[in-house]
Order: structure tokens, then sequence, then C-alpha cells
């Protein structure tokens, strides 16, 4: 069979696509898909974690939340596995998986919701600060610098002492007003670096919209960091819920979470005799930071090339 030269000419050009298909780099989800192909131990800490997120939220539809918090002193202390409860029950005669359940869909919220407040906050002021330097860049800087060096811990315990109608929103809210700031300075440190690159001085050029520039053409290369910072900084939002819970400046006197379940370890016969009370949300909280850990650290491979293993 004979080809003429258009048909040779297609075929070349065909096999050519094809090899510089094949040989391209990975980008976006499939650097992120790669990454956990290659480590295990990341995606079984992904599948636990979604196990665990989806388990909570399902079973807390099926858990009457005035029942679980109301106290009932003749079923005080019971052992789990006795009158149908499966954990036992605390000082108040309340159902502890079911506190669980509660407490854990309540963590959970709480630091999924201020994980994404303060991601967009952050990543809009960091991305416009990044991109217009100058005395815009000084001022945020200033600011983002004055919030930072404030005692954040005292103000959080003072807010919480004074506010009379504290509820989950007024925690988030003022969480989220000073975590933002971090997330700041991170975005505007990869957005210098960034809008020095070609593309961008060619839209400035073709007089692009700075807007646009910024949201559209910037934002999506930032894709990898943002994946990452959320991972890390959920952890991070729950460990800070669960720390002001357990000291008593969090949730409110019967909102569960899983440092309200974990300050239950506050005498020596409850920590020794009585650990059904205490131990779940334990290693609950244990679990979910090692998933979480281990799935930040694949997210931060995936978005630095040196350290990828796929």
């Amino acid at each position: 069979m004979v080809l003429n030269k258009q048909e040779v000419d297609a075929k070349t050009a065909e096999v050519v696509q094809d090899e510089n298909h094949e040989g391209a780099p990975p980008v976006g989800f499939e650097v992120i898909r790669r990454e956990f192909a290659k480590d295990k131990i990341a995606m079984g800490a992904l599948i636990i974690l979604l196990v665990i997120v989806l388990g909570v939220i399902f079973a807390s539809f099926f858990i009457d939340l005035d029942k679980a918090t109301t106290v009932n002193i003749f079923n005080r202390f019971t052992p789990p596995g006795e009158d149908g409860y499966w954990l036992g029950t605390d000082e108040g005669g309340r159902d502890v998986f079911a506190l669980l359940i509660v407490g854990a869909r309540n963590s959970l919220f709480i630091g999924w919701t201020i994980t994404i407040l303060t991601a967009i906050i952050g990543i809009v002021t960091g991305i416009i600060s990044g991109y217009y330097g100058g005395i815009i860049d000084d001022i945020m800087m200033r600011i983002v610098d004055f919030i930072m060096v404030l005692p954040q811990l005292m103000i959080i315990i003072v807010v919480v002492t004074i506010v009379r109608s504290f509820n989950v929103w007024t925690l988030i809210w003022v969480l989220t007003a000073f975590g933002w700031v971090s997330q700041t300075r991170l975005f505007r440190t990869a957005t210098l670096s960034e809008a020095s690159k070609d593309y961008i001085s060619a839209s400035k050029t073709l007089g692009t919209r700075d807007w646009k520039i910024m949201f559209i053409e910037l934002l999506p290369n930032l894709s990898s960091l943002i994946i990452t910072n959320l991972t890390l900084s959920f952890a991070a939002n729950i460990g800070i819920e669960t720390g002001l819970s357990f000291l008593g400046f969090g949730l409110p006197v019967g909102t569960p979470s899983l440092g309200t379940l974990i300050g239950y370890a506050n005498n020596p016969d409850v920590i020794e005799n009585k650990t059904w009370v205490w131990l779940p949300a334990v290693i609950l909280m244990l679990i979910l930071m090692l998933c979480i850990n281990y799935i930040g650290q694949a997210m931060q491979r995936a978005a630095d090339s040196k350290q990828r293993r796929g």
C-alpha cells in the first residue's frame, strides 16, 4: 500500500502529537492523583477521612439533639454496652455516642467554615497586595503585621467571656478575624513571584483589566498552593476550636464538640475509671489529625515538583 505525501505528513503529525501528549508533564488534579497513587498511606488516610466525615454527617441526621443533650442523672456513668448505650453515658447520663457524633459534626463544620472564610479573605487580599505592590502593598502589610502581633488567644478568650449571645457562628467569626492574616502573607509571596512572569506582562500590555489578570489568569496558577493550604489549615482550625472548647472558652455549655468531650477528663476518677467518657473523642481526634496530616504532606509534595513521587 503506497501512501501519498499528504497522508505521510498526516501520519507523522499524529505520531508527533501522541509522543508530545505522552511526554507532557501532568498538571492540576492529575498531579495530585498521581501523588496519592504513589503514596499508599496518604490514599488510606484520604479514604478513612472521607468515611469518618460522611459517616458523621449521615449519622447526625438520625440523632435527636435535644434528647442527646438532656441530663438524666439516673443513667449517670452507665458503662458501654448497658441499657442500649454503645459507648456508655457521661456524668449527666447523656449518650456518649450521640454526643460524639454531634460533637464531631460541630468541630468539622467549624474547622471547615473557618478554613474557607480565611482562605477567601487571605487569597483576595494576598493577590491584591502582591499584584499591585507599592503603597497598596505597604498599607496592607502594615495592617497584617499589626493584627499578627496582637495577643490573639487572650483577645479570643475575652470576647468569649463578655459576649452574652455567644454561639457557633460567633466563634467562627472571632477565629476568622485573626486567621486570615497568615493566609494573606502566604499568597502575597506567591503572587509576587507569579506577577513577574511574562504572561502577566503580556496581559497588561494587551490592556486586560487588572481583576481579570488577578483572578482569571493568575489565580489558577496558585491552585496547588491553595489546595495544600486548605488541607493544612483545616487541621489547624479543628485543633484551635478543640483546644478552646477543652479550656472552656470555645463553644457554649450544652453545645457538643470534640473539645468539650475531651474536657470531661477533668478529674482522676474519670480519667482512670471512666475512660469511655473522654477516650472515644481523643481517638477520633487523633485519627482525624493523622489523616489530615498525611493528606497534607501528599498535597505539599504535589505542589513542589522536586518532591513529587509520581
